[in-house]
Order: C-alpha cells, then structure tokens, then sequence
C-alpha cells in the first residue's frame, strides 16, 4: 500500500481528481493465492486509502481479491471523498480465473462531475463487447480499464480498447503492469484514446509512472518513475 500511498500524493499535488491502479494492484495478480489474500472490502487495513481520499479530495480506484460469505472475487475498492466506499468486482472472469472467483453481478458507473462519468473495467471485461456497451448505455463517456496484460496479449487489447474510444465516442484509459505478476511477463504500456480511437499517450513497457488527462484542456502529461 505504501506505493499507492506515494502515487497519490504525487497526483494529489497537480490537483487531479481520480487516480486509477492496475488490476489487483495492492497484492499483485495472484490467483492461486486469492484465498489468502482476500479481504473484506470494508477491512480497516484499507483505511489509509480512504484518508487520503478524503484529505486530497480524490477519488481512487485500488484492486484487490474480496471476499463475501465463501465467494472470492477480483475487486477494485472506489475511495471517495467523505463517501462510503464502493466495490466493482469483475463481471466478465478470464477462463483461468473461473475455478477460483466468481463474478461480480453488479455494473459500476462513477459521476466525476457534470460533464463526465466513468466507467471502471477490469481486464478480460474489455474483451466482452457487452461490458463497453452497457457503460454506453449508462451514459459513460470514460472509459477505465484496470489489467494486468502480458507481453503476449497486450497489443490485441490496444486494439479494442481503440475500437472501445471510436465506438462509443468515450475517452478511453489502460493502466496496467510492468515486470512480473503471477508468472507473467507484464507489458506495460498504460495508455490514454481520445474519443476518436486515437492513441494520445502510452508508455513503454519498462516505464512505470503516471499518465495525467486533463478532462477540460484535453491535454495529457507524465509523470515517469516514482521513487
């Protein structure tokens, strides 16, 4: 947690208002080790985030395995500002993932402010035309996918995820690995589309940093390497 910690005071400091993590991004993508892992999403070893949403009045997005009852599920826990915390988990499971999780059955739309609403997407999801449409059909038009995508899959989901931004005309972001996670090699290449489907930043697979959009000027800047 240390690292979101850091994350979000670099962000916090140039006065964004969101800041989006990659898939399970506070214990790494461990499926064989969810049972272990996983949390209630109400747990309080998660109430620094929630500070520090409150007191840089930031929304955050933080992935984790959760739990409820005997079900396991891939999560990103929503941090709002003076609000109760929300839990996306997952609708659409890789097929490795379906032995070990269920899938959420719960759409998640976040308001940002009167001229935008995002919708969270966590990995495998942005494969399922179903899951952009209905985010479209709930009046998104930002779109967030939060993945861990390999060296081996990664350009097929840049791919979609341009068709995601041209289709539904949403500006559309992937922020994901680099290094290792869950024996895969990680590709990095966190990325922002306009609303065209064109590509208006990414980094390379080794950088890790922060990419910034700027809802109203439609400029991006980076941030790499935090210390």
């Amino acid at each position: 947690m240390s690292k979101h910690l850091k994350f979000i005071e670099v962000v916090s400091s140039g006065q964004s208002d969101l800041i989006m993590f990659p898939e399970l991004s506070l214990t790494g993508y461990e499926p064989e080790l969810a049972k272990e892992l996983a949390i209630y999403s109400q747990d309080e070893r998660l109430t620094p985030l929630q500070e520090i949403s409150d007191k840089k009045n930031l929304i955050v997005g933080a992935g984790l395995p959760t739990k409820k009852d005997d079900n396991l599920f891939i999560s990103m826990v929503i941090f709002q500002p003076g609000k109760e915390r929300i839990t996306y988990s997952k609708q659409y499971l890789y097929p490795t993932e379906k032995d070990i999780f269920t899938p959420g059955n719960t759409s998640c739309v976040i308001p940002f402010d009167e001229a935008n609403t995002i919708a969270p997407a966590i990995c495998y999801e942005l494969s399922n035309e179903e899951h952009a449409a209905h985010a479209h059909k709930m009046n998104a038009n930002i779109y967030m996918a939060s993945v861990l995508n390999s060296v081996n899959g990664v350009d097929a989901d840049i791919e979609k995820l341009s068709k995601i931004a041209s289709t539904y005309k949403m500006i559309t972001f992937m922020s994901n690995y680099i290094g290792t996670s869950g024996g895969y090699e990680c590709a990095g290449k966190s990325s922002i589309w306009n609303q065209e489907g064109e590509l208006i930043a990414q980094f390379d697979s080794q950088t890790e940093g922060i990419l910034i959009y700027d809802t109203l000027s439609k400029s991006v800047d980076t941030i790499r390497t935090i210390v």
